[in-house]
């Protein structure tokens, strides 16, 4: 698990914002860090994927990227799945969903491109134990991404679960909230914490249910972004609850409290 794929999809524009933030979490830099359309590319490990889930304000989600090849038709999606060792990441106690997204695909129906991918995953596991995972489009234990262009797919494995901008912290979202990720992405376009400096006074004209003045104290104060929610990677085969600890006691050690007036 140290050799990853990872790709985290952030809304347009904010790429370079993100790339910044994934450098300052990993540390990784050239050709394991590469901005893409709509998101960043890593050559990374597995303890990056918990750690970028655990502290990104900016990226949607943290994707693992299980395969890449070109298509045709809806068979030879069957076939890349087929060849996907889905055994090493969960078992069939777990439930999983399929979800897919295309630009420019020419196949006439993205459900049944992504039911051939779901009976792939499916079969492959009946084949190896006999017994099949449950699919649960609600609430799946694994979520499954299929992206598609006009002749390459992409398939990968998400270890995040519910979207990033789901801090955890919110009660009630009251008429349309705006998303902390974007809420983030626009402290970030500010400038307002890109220095060592003290935090110059933040007035938010349009507060509205106070996300960005939120997020900005979370900012100030060193909090990590996942610290209070759940990810789906807590649930996969490569997961070790004591590494997931400690990384989170790390986290909850570097919380600083700003005298006030240092944030607002």
């Amino acid at each position: 698990m140290n050799h990853l794929q990872l790709f985290l999809p952030c809304a347009a524009g904010v790429e370079g914002y993100l790339a910044d933030e994934v450098h300052a979490i990993t540390g990784l830099t050239g050709q394991d860090l590469l901005v893409g359309r709509g998101g960043v590319l890593l050559r990374a490990s597995w303890r990056h994927a918990l750690l970028l889930n655990l502290h990104s304000r900016l990226a949607q989600r943290v994707l693992v990227q299980l395969a890449h090849r070109p298509y045709r038709s809806e068979n030879d999606l069957y076939g890349m799945a087929s060849d996907v060792a889905w055994e090493i990441w969960f078992t069939t106690r777990q439930t999983f969903k399929v979800e897919v997204t295309a630009q420019h695909s020419p196949l006439q129906s993205l459900n049944f491109a992504g039911l051939k991918v779901k009976d792939a995953v499916a079969d492959r596991f009946r084949a190896k134990s006999g017994v099949r995972p449950d699919v649960n489009t609600q609430w799946p234990d694994v979520r499954i991404h299929l992206h598609l262009t006009t002749d390459e797919a992409t398939i990968y494995i998400d270890t995040s679960g519910e979207p990033l901008f789901k801090r955890g912290w919110r009660e009630d979202k009251g008429d349309a909230p705006l998303k902390e990720t974007l809420a983030a992405a626009m402290i970030a376009a500010s400038g307002w914490a890109s220095g060592d400096e003290d935090l110059m006074p933040l007035y938010d004209p349009c507060c509205g249910s106070g996300t960005v003045a939120i997020e900005a104290a979370q900012i100030a104060c060193n909090i990590a972004a996942g610290s209070l929610r759940r990810f789906a990677f807590e649930k996969y085969r490569p997961f070790r609850s004591q590494e997931w600890v400690d990384m989170k006691a790390e986290a909850a050690a570097n919380v600083v409290k700003p005298e006030p007036g240092q944030a607002a």
